[in-house]
């Protein structure tokens, strides 16, 4: 079974290169189950229903979120139009688990692929550095005990790097695969650990390089060297789309190989 996921989508830059490639890429490596992590998609913080509905239609399967989920606040109705039961494409827009009891919206989706593989995609947010969260190590224990599916994808949103490889550690050989977002910057320690699980630091964004990690350099550059605020944009120049190819054993869930993607223009 080939799983893709793509990472953080920033911007309408990062939108029109995973809308140039996603097609071709996913036909060329079979894609059974896509999962986007789609948090910084709307002028690269949030993501509308709209731009939601947009990723469905070029056949996401599951869409991911992290500490800009709130940005765009029509994102609490579509949310909260979703029931628990529910197939939806409301329902299969997640937000980290670990958040407070009572925040719309869910952080587990489990459904099944078209060939009819039981799948589940779990969004958790790290702790260090990161305000708002419950410790994800004791959610992803207490998520697991109610989960089915062999096939497990984790996305980890997370600052830090330690906090990240430890929930790789903590998780190999329970999920497929523990797959790093927020940072916007891809790692290259892409690895299989010994339990079967895939593992990755950081998948990398999607979006524009010619910026920093996404916003427009210029702007980013006078905060650091004046101190003052402003308001940050999307940059546009370079767009890449950064993404990890997974093959697993749809029967144990085992991960066989994971492989880094990045295409530009």
């Amino acid at each position: 079974m080939n799983i893709l996921f793509v990472g953080d989508i920033f911007g309408s830059a990062g939108r029109r290169i995973v809308r140039e490639h996603i097609d071709h890429v996913r036909e060329a490596n079979n894609i059974e189950l896509l999962i986007i992590n789609a948090e910084n998609a709307a002028g690269g913080f949030g993501v509308t229903p709209q731009i939601a509905e947009e990723f469905f239609d070029w056949g996401a399967d599951v869409l991911t979120t992290g500490n800009h989920v709130w940005d765009k606040r029509e994102l609490i109705e579509y949310m909260n139009s979703a029931s628990a039961d529910s197939q939806d494409r409301a329902r299969r827009v997640l937000r980290p688990a670990n958040f407070e009891r009572g925040v719309p919206g869910f952080g587990v989706f489990e459904g099944v692929t078209t060939s009819g593989v039981p799948y589940a995609v779990v969004n958790l947010m790290g702790k260090v550095f990161m305000s708002g969260t419950n410790n994800p190590f004791l959610a992803a224990d207490e998520i697991l005990k109610g989960i089915k599916a062999k096939v497990i994808v984790i996305d980890f949103h997370g600052e830090a790097t330690s906090e990240k490889v430890a929930m790789g550690w903590h998780l190999d050989g329970r999920v497929t695969a523990v797959l790093g977002t927020h940072t916007h910057v891809p790692t290259a320690d892409e690895r299989v650990l010994p339990g079967g699980t895939a593992y990755q630091t950081d998948v990398g964004m999607s979006g524009p390089y010619d910026s920093v990690i996404g916003v427009e350099r210029e702007l980013v550059l006078h905060r650091f060297l004046t101190g003052m605020p402003g308001k940050f944009e999307a940059a546009k120049g370079n767009p890449k789309m950064c993404a990890a190819l997974i093959k697993c054993d749809a029967a144990t869930g085992r991960a066989t190989s994971i492989q880094r993607i990045m295409l530009g223009e």
